[in-house]
């Protein structure tokens, strides 16, 4: 990339316009859009991120892939980031249900298909690939193909049954208040705990981008998710597991997953690929931690470069499409 072309990841580009979009119930939710940068578009994009998370960390990605010709949109979770809470507090991350946001994500994908030009590709990190694997598993959306970077498909933790951490999760929702958060965030509220980079990035840059948004916009700040949250992520793993589920999906999608990721379970996503009938999986090692998007240029660029390679084959230009 030459000087010239330089993206300020600290600054919201000049071509795209944030804004909100509704969902079926009312809830507003936030969105930022990209025109494309030549016409006709060389097809769309529509960017998730993962929990606790806000798109004003991927602005890079999704200014390149605006430069690529991509019209490209970016939404909020509702509960998450800029479009409010679900729980009691400011902080935690709660949710009631998954089925909530695979309905948001069902809700926006229609009417972004109907308002942009194809080919139509979903793209999503960490919780929002889970959710978007759990929409094209119950036959919700059915784009042309997709993008998951280091998707949740299960946790990097203790290798105990997925019967009994559900289980556990359960009974912590009846002892005590399911909105609390699950785990330890650090002394204040909100602040980001110190050894949190080495999960996340090798790039210390980028990663200090997180904390210049959060505290430009404080209403970005998430910490832990709730019990409640824990609990639907087990029973919606449970759903992916169930035989047929993934093996019923018959889009092109390609996985980006690290050995070395700490938070959602590398394995999992090998075997998630494996089942799927059309996916392909990019598996990197030590060189990248779980933000694969966020990572120092000279593991991103080959990932970026993968991604174009994996879309110029699987979701061609319409004038090239046969």
């Amino acid at each position: 990339m030459t000087a010239s072309a330089v993206i300020d990841r600290r600054a919201i580009p000049e071509a795209a316009r944030e804004s909100t979009w509704t969902a079926a119930d009312g809830h507003t939710v936030r969105r930022i859009d990209w025109p494309g940068a030549q016409s006709p578009a060389r097809g769309s994009i529509l960017f998730l991120p993962g929990r606790g998370d806000f798109y004003e960390k991927y602005l890079e990605t999704l200014e390149e892939w605006h430069r690529a010709g991509w019209r490209v949109t970016a939404s909020d979770w509702r509960g998450q980031a800029g479009s409010g809470r679900l729980g009691k507090d400011a902080v935690t991350g709660h949710v009631e249900d998954f089925a909530i946001w695979i309905d948001d994500l069902v809700h926006l994908w229609q009417s972004w298909v109907a308002a942009t030009p194809g080919p139509h590709v979903l793209a999503g990190h960490s919780m929002g690939g889970h959710i978007i694997l759990r929409a094209l598993a119950g036959k919700r959306i059915a784009p042309d193909a997709v993008v998951l970077s280091a998707p949740m498909t299960g946790i990097a933790g203790p290798p105990l049954p997925l019967g009994m951490l559900h289980a556990v999760a359960r009974t912590m929702c009846r002892v005590g208040d399911p909105a609390r958060p699950a785990w330890k965030w650090s002394e204040k509220p909100g602040e980001i705990p110190a050894g949190r980079a080495v999960l996340l990035t090798h790039d210390r840059a980028r990663y200090a981008d997180e904390q210049w948004w959060r505290e430009a916009r404080p209403e970005l700040v998430m910490g832990p998710g709730s019990w409640r949250w824990v609990e639907c992520a087990y029973a919606s793993w449970a759903m992916l597991a169930a035989p047929g589920a993934l093996e019923s999906v018959e889009v092109p999608v390609l996985i980006i997953s690290t050995s070395a990721d700490k938070l959602v379970s590398h394995r999992a996503n090998v075997d998630a690929a494996r089942r799927l009938p059309r996916a392909e999986l990019m598996a990197l090692g030590a060189e990248a931690a779980h933000e694969v998007l966020r990572e120092i240029d000279a593991v991103r660029g080959p990932i970026m470069a993968g991604i174009a390679d994996f879309l110029d084959r699987t979701a061609p230009p319409k004038s090239l499409a046969r």
